[in-house]
């Protein structure tokens, strides 16, 4: 029991306080480099959403919100009342201004989502619900809350519709092939998405303390107790630096049949953003308007998701990465490398005592500096 009488159930009590509200703001403000250009670039193709939505008719969106209503409980002021309040709470703050139906589902998996073709429909389990408390489901809601502001909506529905379809279609090799190759691409962009959500559950939620620890519920379920974030984060260093080159491969096919990234990553992007120059101009009341977003250019967006890329490459741990960057960079010692490890490919040595083949110089291995 806890000082005010109360059972410590890895809840916390956080009373209500004041949050700046985000009038106007675009979703370019919290969206990961990469997940902006993808959207920019689709939206900006033409007719590129014209032909999505026609397949409304296809897709089980109809079937979908039956289902929650007749087997969900709507939330509302009557039912769930304290998700209701943060529903409205975070459609303010990022300035939503048509709240989106929510429901809760009985199902223990703690998880959330923002599905919906014409209309986003969030809906979180029953798990998720028991698992995290009022701060940190504060986040979530705000997290989805923010698919809802981004568009993602379609894409995730239509992510799941061709993942359903993939299971009916295994029979036809080349079918699921084709349909597997879409899945691919669409998991691939709904996993930077999931960043650009977190973001905006911070910007709801405004409590970087509250969003860590829902990450790590989510990771290790209810024992706060048990838990630390600074050793919670020193996990994502590990897993990024860690192991060597056949380490990094198996991490991309380890991520590959994911929807989401992977709980320590996700927690150590959130805190890298918390800390950055972009979320503290948003919070000083410095961000991109809606109203401007007709005015957003594709090339300035896929020069910052290129920048991106190249700073996340260049300071990255990972083995992978760090070959990368040599090869970039015009290592020294990379021709050395492919010489030990690829013999018949090697170039004839140099003459004895030329400028290049200095006495020692093939038989002194160069070495790795940290």
């Amino acid at each position: 029991m806890s000082d005010d009488g109360h059972e410590q159930t890895g809840r916390e009590r956080v009373p209500g306080r004041q949050r700046r509200r985000f009038a106007g703001i675009s979703s370019r403000a919290y969206e990961h480099p990469a997940d902006r250009s993808a959207l920019v670039a689709l939206r900006k193709l033409s007719g590129f959403d014209t032909v999505f939505k026609a397949l409304s008719g296809l897709l089980p969106e109809r079937s979908l919100r039956l289902l929650f209503l007749s087997d969900s409980v709507r939330v509302s002021e009557r039912q769930f009342s304290h998700l209701h309040d943060m529903l409205l709470d975070a459609c303010y703050i990022l300035d939503l201004e048509k709240v989106p139906p929510m429901y809760v589902n009985q199902d223990p998996t703690p998880n959330a989502m923002c599905i919906g073709m014409d209309e986003p429909i969030i809906v979180v389990t029953t798990g998720l619900v028991e698992l995290l408390d009022e701060e940190e489901m504060r986040a979530v809601v705000g997290h989805e809350v923010g698919h809802a502001l981004s568009g993602h909506a379609v894409y995730r529905t239509i992510l799941l519709f061709l993942t359903t379809l993939a299971l009916k279609v295994a029979w036809i090799p080349l079918g699921n092939l084709a349909i597997m190759a879409l899945v691919a691409a669409l998991r691939e962009w709904f996993r930077k998405s999931e960043l650009s959500a977190d973001r905006a559950g911070l910007l709801v939620g405004q409590d970087l303390r509250a969003s860590m620890r829902g990450l790590m519920k989510i990771a290790g379920g209810n024992h706060l107790h048990e838990m630390n974030v600074d050793a919670f984060l020193e996990q994502a260093e590990e897993y990024e630096a860690g192991g060597d080159l056949r380490d990094s491969v198996l991490k991309i096919l380890n991520v590959l049949p994911r929807s989401h990234p992977f709980t320590t990553v996700r927690a150590a992007e959130l805190k890298k953003w918390a800390g950055s120059r972009d979320h503290q101009r948003i919070m000083d009341g410095h961000y991109p308007r809606r109203d401007e977003d007709k005015d957003a250019r594709v090339g300035d967006s896929f020069r910052e998701s290129a920048a991106s890329y190249a700073s996340d490459v260049k300071t990255s741990k990972d083995p992978l990465m760090k070959l990368v960057t040599d090869i970039a960079g015009g290592a020294g010692d990379l021709g050395g490398r492919v010489r030990r490890g690829f013999n018949g490919f090697a170039s004839p040595a140099p003459p004895k005592g030329s400028a290049t083949g200095g006495a020692g110089g093939a038989d002194t291995p160069p070495q790795d500096e940290d």
